[in-house]
């Protein structure tokens, strides 16, 4: 399943978004996230996949952030 990862600059947050899953942070927890999938990736091999589409999707995220400044 495709997750999505958007960026709200009037809250200066971020979105991720997976099926009905949904869930809303602060953009300053973008690098925690992305190490928290890395590590789920890990611990639960037989997902890893799943989790490599959350990861895919916040690195686009930051690589779209860094593209702005």
């Amino acid at each position: 399943m495709k997750t999505i990862a958007t960026y709200d600059s009037a809250t200066g947050t971020f979105t991720l978004e997976k099926g009905v899953w949904r869930g809303t942070f602060p953009i300053d927890d973008l690098l925690n996230w992305i190490r928290f999938y890395r590590q789920q990736m890990e611990r639960y091999p037989a997902q890893s996949a799943s989790y490599a589409e959350d990861v895919k999707a916040l690195e686009a995220l930051t690589v779209e952030l860094h593209g702005r400044q």
